[in-house]
């Protein structure tokens, strides 16, 4: 019953939107790619196109949620290099009309205010006719027969009390269609729906293209970034640790030829040797954390990234809702991706407050580092942002930055993985 009864006001609401929201926006969208030709329509149609694919989305959505219809979206990206402006605006206005995805949702517009509308509205009606059939059997009949001749419900005609009965047993029937009928009814709406909002064939081949073009520049960068952390860790272990290792080895070469001459001297050698070799082992193991934290391999994410967050000199809120762990390799490039987001913060944005917020959802790892800084941070060549970018692209990952000029600035990664 408690089914039936949400299927039907779900049914109720798709059909008044149906009407009023795809009327609106089909007009809409008519008017302004019309007006492309007086100019007017080169500022619109960009507003207006992306309200109607909002608008679609929403009904993807929906169809995922209440009727277990999934449609993906089809729509093309926008170049990373996308200008703004007039100049922008107009080259927006040019992509979004040579996508096909733009021309299928004003289909869809059509398709959703006649027939989409024609299948829903029978949800609700089927919970809310039969009420109106019960009603008259309770002696509302009579009223109404009296000041015109009688009630048609359906193809009764109501002019009696046994027609009202009739009428009454017609709506219990009916309410016993719409228990096993209007689940089916919200569903074939989605049904229907998906035939113009999903992508066609052509539409996935372009999009699985685009995708091994994405994979395939990802793993150069992955080559890359590999190398370049392989010459860091050359560079530092050269640098650093491998060099005194060198002078402590020379040191005890010294202290051996010291150690019956003068062993005032080598004593004191010798606390030098022991110096460098705690401090080459501090070296070595700041080299491995920067390889792999060792709290990330013990504890997994969620603890990792608390332990950079108390190693920060901003006060850092950290919200962590995660039922598994994720494999090793996302583990670390998300880990990675985190620190380097919370050491632009606080050496970039002048931020005095940063909320990291790291969960799981729909096969999807979602990280959130905000701050209040001043803000003004861009994905660009050569800025850290980009790296992380890259790190993500490997695993089909994906950054979002939204920070405006005076703050705040919020950095959103999407990693798609499972939980074990």
């Amino acid at each position: 019953m408690r089914e039936t009864l949400v299927a039907g006001a779900r049914g109720l609401y798709l059909a008044i939107v149906s009407l009023a929201g795809s009327i609106t926006l089909f007009v809409f969208a008519v008017l302004s790619i019309a007006f492309i030709v007086l100019g007017i329509g080169v500022f619109t149609t960009p507003w207006v196109l992306t309200a109607v694919r909002k608008f679609a989305d929403l009904r993807r959505v929906q169809a995922g949620e209440w009727a277990d219809v999934h449609i993906p979206s089809p729509y093309r990206k926008y170049p990373a290099d996308l200008r703004s402006g007039v100049t922008g605006q107009v080259e927006r206005c040019s992509l979004m009309l040579k996508d096909p995805a733009t021309w299928r949702d004003l289909q869809w517009l059509l398709v959703d205010m006649t027939a989409g509308f024609v299948v829903v509205i029978f949800a609700p009606a089927l919970v809310l006719y039969p009420v109106y059939g019960w009603v008259l059997a309770l002696g509302v009949w009579k009223p109404i027969y009296n000041a015109g001749g009688g009630e048609w419900y359906g193809f009764i005609h109501v002019n009696s009390q046994m027609a009202a009965n009739g009428a009454a047993a017609l709506g219990t029937g009916l309410a016993v269609l719409a228990l096993f009928a209007n689940p089916a009814i919200v569903r074939g709406h989605f049904l229907l729906s998906r035939t113009l909002l999903a992508p066609t064939a052509s539409m996935r081949e372009r999009a699985l293209t685009q995708r091994v073009d994405r994979l395939e520049e990802t793993r150069h960068d992955a080559v890359d970034t590999s190398a370049a952390e392989l010459r860091r860790i050359e560079r530092d272990l050269h640098d650093g640790a491998q060099a005194r290792l060198v002078a402590m080895g020379m040191d005890l070469g010294t202290i051996e030829a010291l150690v019956e001459k003068d062993p005032a001297k080598a004593k004191e050698m010798l606390a030098k040797a022991r110096q460098n070799s705690g401090e080459a082992l501090t070296e070595l193991r700041d080299l491995v954390r920067g390889i792999h934290p060792p709290v990330l391999a013990e504890r997994g994410l969620g603890d990792a990234v608390k332990a950079l967050a108390l190693r920060l000199p901003v006060a850092t809120d950290v919200d962590v809702d995660l039922a598994g762990r994720a494999d090793e390799p996302v583990e670390a490039a998300a880990y990675f991706a985190v620190s380097e987001t919370l050491t632009n913060a606080v050496k970039y944005a002048e931020a005095d407050r940063i909320w990291v917020d790291v969960h799981h959802e729909h096969g999807m790892l979602r990280i959130a580092v905000t701050d209040n800084g001043k803000g003004g941070a861009a994905v660009g060549t050569g800025s850290g942002l980009s790296g992380i970018e890259r790190r993500l692209g490997t695993f089909d990952g994906v950054l979002a930055v939204s920070s405006p000029v005076g703050g705040p600035t919020m950095v959103t990664m999407e990693i798609p993985c499972e939980l074990s």
